[in-house]
This record gives C-alpha cells, sequence and structure tokens, in this order.
C-alpha cells in the first residue's frame, strides 16, 4: 500500500464515466449461453457418422472451418487447434458471424481438439481426423468434449490424447453426440430439429435450423476434478415459474431426458437479430453528445439533471415502452437524474457515458410479473476509457421490437451467486475458498439519514427464510443467523473448504462475523441446485406495508470442488509484502489527521505505482475494489467503500464515499461538501477485488488483513 497521493490525481472524466454506469448496460447478439468454463493451457460430420468431416480438402493443405455460436455468433474469440502431439497447429479469430478458416499444416496429427475463448468462456469441440472441413463449435460439443475427458473437464482432452488417442475416435464421437440427442429428444421433436449433428451440420447464428436449438437453451458445464457437472436449461415460460431443466455429470451411466417442451412454449424466443438490434439503438442513443440526448444539459463535458420528460433525442425516447421513458420504473426510481446523481438511466444525462458501447447480448429467460411476460437480457458495456462488465436488463417485445421496461420494483436487490478466494494475509493456514450466494439489497436512507427498511425476508429456492437488516454505515443489508444474531456480510455462504488440505476445522468455527448455512451443503446438495433459481424477497418498510419482489439467477453457486478449478485475481508480490509489513502489528491500516497537501485517500498500489495485484491466465480481471472497516475502536460503526476500475487496471484510488449527512467515517474541510477523506482513527482490515462473469458469477477476492478471528 503506497503513501496516499494528491486529491488532484483523481481522474476526473473517469470517475465521471465511471459514477454513471450502474444504471446502465448493453449487449449485441442473442441466443444461448455457455455457463463459466475455466480455460487452461474440429470435428465435422455428417447426419450418419458424426465426427468424420464433411467435403475434406486435398490433403497438404487441408482447411478447417465452421461456426462458433452458443445461439448468438462467438464473435471475436481466439480459436486454437490443438493436433495429438498437443500442438498448436493453427489460431485464429472468430469474425462477427462466429465463422473461422483454419489452415492445417500437412503434418497434422489427428485426434484434435479445438477451443475457442472469450473472457472466462470457453467452447469445445473435436475431430478424430486431421483431413479439414466442417467443424462447429457450440455448447453442445462442448459437452461431447466433456464427455470424452477422463475428468470432465473439455480444457485437458488435448493433454490426454496425447497419451491415449483413443479417446477420440468416429465411435466414442458418435455414440456421445446419439446420447446428447437422446437427451434433447423433446426439444428437438419441438423445434423440428430432430437428428441434427452438432459438428458438421449447417449452422449460421441467425435464428434458423440448428441455430434454434442453442437459442433455446442455457448449457452449463462445470469440471470439478474428477467430473463435470452439466445442466441444460430451457428458455421457455413454464406456468410454476421454474424452469425447464435437467441436471448430470459425465461420470453418470446415463443422462436424463428433457422433460416435455411444446413449440408454443418456445415461439417467443427471441430471434438474435432482434436482440443485436436493440443493442444497435442503445449504441446510437449513446452515440449522441448529452445536448442531444437530453434538453437540459447545457455542455457536452458537464452532467445535467431532469426526468424522463427531459430526454429528447427521438434515438433515446425510442429505446423504451410506448417511446416514452417514463413509462420505466425499476428499483424504487425512474428514468431522470436528480441533484444526487440518483435515478434510472441517469447515464443518459451524464458526459461520460458518450460513446458507451453494447455487445455480447443474449436472452436468458422469460420475466412473468402481472400478466405482462417480459424477457430479461444479458450483456457487457464498454466505455471509452475501457472500462467494462456483465449487467442485465428487461425488455418487452414490442410489435417485433425491444423495448427496455424496468421490473416495477419498488426497492433494489440482486441475487448473485458468488466464489471467493479469501487470503488471510496474516494467518495463512487459514486461507480458504467458500461458494454461496451474495444477497445485495440496498441500504436506502431516508432524508434524516435513518435506514427506509426495518428488514426483509428472503426465502432461497431451497425453501431456507434469512432475515437481513440495516447496518449503519453499509450500503447493503446484512444477513441474520437462524437465533437472529447478525452478521457484517450480505453473501449467503453454503460451504467452505480450506486451500490447504492439511488445515483441521472449518472456517466457519473460526470466522464468527460472516454468513454460513448450518449445516453447510455438500458437492451433491449443491450440484442439485438449479442455475435458475428463483428467489422471494419480502420487504418490510419502517413506515407502510410489506411488499414481495422475486428474483432469478442466471447461474447456481459453484460446488467448492468447482471453485477449487478456477483462477481468481492475486496480490502482486511487492504489494503483498507492503502489506504485510504495515499490518503485523495490529492486523489492520488506520489513518492519522486529515490533510490537504497529503489527503487520506486508499491508494492500492505497490511503491513506485507498481502493481497491486496480477490475473493469471484464464481470470477474470477485476472490474471493482472494495475495503470494509471501522470508524473507530473494534465494536464501532462499520463502513464499505469501493470503487469501479478498468479491466486492464491493476492498481486502484479509492476516496471516502460518506453514506449520508451522518456518515461520520469520512472528512472533509467544509462539512458535507467534497472532496472527502478518510477521517483520522479510522481503519480497515478488510480488501476486495471482485470480477463478474457473463453468466452473472461474482468472482471474489478476499485479502483479509487481520491478526485473530
Amino acid at each position: 500500500m503506497r503513501a496516499p497521493r494528491p486529491a488532484a490525481s483523481r481522474l476526473a472524466s473517469a470517475a465521471a464515466l465511471l459514477l454513471t454506469l450502474a444504471a446502465c448496460g448493453g449487449g449485441g447478439g442473442g441466443g444461448g449461453g455457455l455457463a463459466f468454463l475455466p480455460p487452461t493451457g474440429g470435428t465435422g460430420g455428417d447426419p450418419t457418422t458424426p465426427g468424420t468431416p464433411t467435403t475434406p480438402e486435398p490433403s497438404g493443405g487441408a482447411v478447417l472451418r465452421g461456426v462458433a455460436a452458443t445461439g448468438a455468433a462467438f464473435a471475436d474469440a481466439r480459436l486454437e487447434v490443438l493436433d495429438q502431439r498437443g500442438q498448436t497447429v493453427c489460431s485464429t479469430v472468430t469474425d462477427a458471424a462466429g465463422s473461422y478458416d483454419c489452415e492445417l499444416p500437412v503434418d497434422t496429427a489427428a485426434p484434435l481438439v479445438v477451443r475457442v475463448l472469450r473472457d472466462e468462456q470457453a467452447l469445445y469441440s473435436i475431430s478424430a481426423s486431421a483431413e479439414g472441413g466442417t467443424l462447429n463449435i457450440t455448447p453442445l460439443t462442448t459437452i461431447v468434449a466433456a464427455q470424452l475427458a477422463p475428468d470432465g473437464n473439455p480444457a485437458s482432452l488435448a493433454q490426454a490424447i496425447q497419451s491415449n488417442p483413443d479417446l477420440v475416435n468416429d465411435d466414442a464421437i458418435r455414440s456421445e453426440v446419439q446420447a446428447l440427442l437422446a437427451t434433447l429428444e423433446p426439444l428437438l421433436q419441438a423445434l423440428g430439429q430432430a437428428g441434427i449433428d452438432p459438428f458438421g451440420g449447417p449452422l449460421v447464428a441467425d435464428g434458423t435450423g440448428q441455430d434454434r436449438v442453442l437459442d433455446a437453451i442455457t448449457v452449463s458445464v462445470r469440471p470439478d476434478g474428477t467430473a463435470a457437472n452439466i445442466e441444460i436449461t430451457v428458455k421457455a415460460p413454464s406456468a410454476d415459474g421454474q424452469p425447464v431443466s435437467l441436471s448430470y455429470r459425465t461420470s453418470d451411466e446415463a443422462a436424463p431426458v428433457l422433460p416435455a417442451v411444446t413449440a408454443d412454449q418456445l415461439s417467443a424466443i427471441p430471434t438474435p437479430a432482434q436482440v443485436a438490434g436493440f443493442f444497435q439503438r442503445l449504441d446510437a442513443c449513446f452515440a449522441l453528445p448529452v445536448t442531444q440526448r437530453v434538453d437540459t444539459a447545457t455542455s457536452d463535458d458537464a452532467d445535467a439533471t431532469g426526468t424522463a420528460a427531459n430526454v429528447t433525442a427521438p434515438a433515446c425516447r425510442t429505446l423504451f415502452v410506448d417511446d416514452d421513458p417514463a413509462t420505466y420504473a425499476a428499483n424504487g426510481g425512474t428514468v431522470g437524474r436528480n441533484a444526487q446523481g440518483r435515478g434510472a438511466w441517469s447515464s443518459l444525462f451524464r458526459f461520460g457515458p458518450t460513446g458507451l458501447r453494447h455487445d455480447r447480448g443474449n436472452f436468458e429467460f422469460f420475466r412473468v410479473q402481472g400478466g405482462q411476460t417480459d424477457l430479461v437480457l444479458s450483456y457487457r458495456w464498454t466505455d471509452r476509457l475501457g472500462n467494462t462488465d456483465n449487467e442485465t436488463l428487461v425488455v418487452r417485445n414490442q410489435d417485433g421490437a425491444l423495448k427496455l421496461t424496468g421490473n416495477s420494483y419498488g426497492y433494489g436487490a440482486t441475487v448473485r451467486p458468488v466464489s471467493e478466494d479469501r487470503e488471510y494475509l496474516n494467518m495463512p493456514a487459514y486461507n480458504a475458498f467458500t461458494t454461496g450466494y451474495n444477497i445485495s439489497i440496498d441500504n436506502r436512507i431516508n432524508g434524516s439519514g435513518q435506514p427506509v427498511l426495518s428488514h426483509v425476508l428472503v426465502t432461497a429456492p431451497w425453501g431456507q427464510v434469512i432475515k437481513f437488516s440495516p447496518e449503519s454505515g453499509l450500503s447493503y443489508l446484512v444477513a441474520h443467523r437462524a437465533d437472529d444474531s447478525r452478521t457484517v456480510t450480505s453473501i449467503v455462504r453454503l460451504a467452505t473448504g480450506y486451500a490447504d488440505p492439511a488445515t483441521a476445522g472449518n472456517l466457519a468455527d473460526e470466522e464468527p462475523n460472516i454468513f454460513f448455512v448450518d449445516p453447510q451443503y455438500g458437492e451433491a446438495q449443491i450440484r442439485a441446485l438449479k442455475d435458475q433459481g428463483v428467489w422471494k424477497m419480502e420487504f418490510f418498510p419502517v413506515a407502510g406495508s410489506p411488499v414481495v419482489q422475486s428474483y432469478r439467477t442466471l447461474a447456481r453457486a459453484q460446488t467448492i470442488n468447482e471453485v477449487r478449478q478456477l483462477k481468481f485475481a492475486q496480490l502482486a508480490p511487492a504489494q503483498r509484502a507492503e502489506l504485510l509489513a504495515a499490518t503485523a502489528a495490529t492486523g489492520r491500516i488506520t489513518f492519522g489527521a486529515p490533510s490537504d497537501s497529503d489527503p487520506n485517500n486508499i491508494d492500492f498500489s505497490s511503491e513506485g505505482g507498481g502493481d497491486a495485484w496480477t490475473v493469471p491466465a484464464g481470470a477474470l480481471a477485476p472490474t471493482s475494489f472494495s475495503v470494509t472497516g471501522r470508524v473507530g475502536a473494534q465494536g464501532s460503526q462499520r463502513f464499505n467503500d469501493g470503487t469501479l476500475v478498468r479491466n486492464t487496471a491493476r492498481t486502484a484510488m479509492l476516496y471516502c464515499s460518506p453514506q449520508s449527512a451522518a456518515d461520520v467515517h469520512c472528512y472533509s474541510a467544509v462539512p458535507g461538501v467534497g472532496p472527502f477523506q478518510y477521517a483520522q482513527g479510522v481503519s480497515f482490515n478488510s480488501m476486495e477485488l471482485w470480477a463478474r462473469s457473463a453468466r452473472q458469477v461474482e468472482m471474489k477476492k478476499q485479502i483479509a488483513l487481520y491478526k485473530s478471528f
């Protein structure tokens, strides 16, 4: 941890961008999805012999070609072909349609493994031949590759065939394809796509033919060290609100068959063109300068305030249902930006998001509420400075065009699975992995600085009811144990395991302030959870009647053995050494007297401006940094602060952010008016680096500084 730098280094333009993005997002494309698959380290076919290349090229210049898609085109992804010797014989990048061509050297040795990587997402395919031809790469071919890998991990198959090439042969591929088609039979019949060839059949990411199958499902392939856990979810609305899905392991003797599904249930799935068209329109809105987006802006280099009525650009107004931003309501807010910078889609009123781009859009599921069926899309946004993250939004199909509509909820909350690498800097024997769900409920404060909510009762998909309540100084509500005692966390942890198997006991017995279900879940219990788990929240305001809101996840919590296969951001060696030296005596970092020349900011970088963290191959780069601490001595008021960071960044600067006028952890020379810095005696003992996958799985690197529990 470096000495604080002057507040002038704040990079005002970057801060303006970062502050706008919580209510905004984007994406492009549409279709199915492959859940988080940690990458490490081509097979064509015809309907009768899957895995045998179609249209073989002449020897001495064979070309492998095909399409990588999850329903949406898997565009701009790095593709590699590895042969039986483990050598990369061809590498390229897929184009906007997900297409690729790879010329194979004359000495290429079959079988082949093809992998295509984009951030944390990976697709795999295989070929028993090196003769070239058509080879598609999809979630379905990934399942087949996982089935043939000895440990269920398609990422390890290339290494496995070096010693055992017979793992991938025509008969093995044919057998696994037939088994997969039997599993999917009800869906294939409903779509009129029985007998498809996932490897060599025609595939265009346009919502027709085989692509209709990919558009209709989400596939998760999660290796756990001995097998892969596979879940296939059909994106069809159901009468009871529960998704149609099935789960099995690659080590199972046989896979189950999908429940029955009808063509009518699938008819409302949007086409890739519809999804792509929405995000193209969103890009067109943010391509305009702020003075053209809203009529209250006086400069293209300054933020504005206003309401939905002040959004004047047709390119922006037509994004919303009825071409009217006033129809939008979500999480207690409407479109606009007030004097405190709050409001739904406040990004329309800010200059920073100008030029915001959206891609990787994906239809996830139908949202049925109040007799209205809406659609939930996932997406990625990228701003002009390179900041990027994955989000979701709700749209409605209105006359064939997708239009923004809010969730109509009165309170802000999210539910996301979270996988955690928990490092105890001063107690390394206790380093551990945890898994669970982050139930983030906004601690809304009224004009008097008091919480709006008394408590919230959260019902998990497995039936457990967990109480959450406000904690002074924290921006989120904290979970209560079964005995009604408070924790200090919003994360409901299902299980944990020490990084070092030699460490005895369980982390839950050591950490008194974080929440674990009791008893903890085993691997099989977590595997049985659904990706699209439905959560109910009952909000009890201090004044007013209870309100019920519901949420659905895009992925389940990962098992501890699945988490062990993942890669996380890590402290840079120099930063680790500096933090150890700074916390060796007290287990925390405490601020001295505020100073205008040397303000109390958190400069998370090593001496000389060096990196604070590293991102190993296969890990998601963090997009936010946060700390938690106390205003004074042990037992006093807690606080949490955070900031977004670019995914290319390896350092962060964190400034104190008061939660309300009564917040005392921040100091300002003019009370209530910034710039703010940390007050004297304020300390922190925990730091977090957060990343979020396309499946909305949060990857958390926890750095605990304390010396005892």
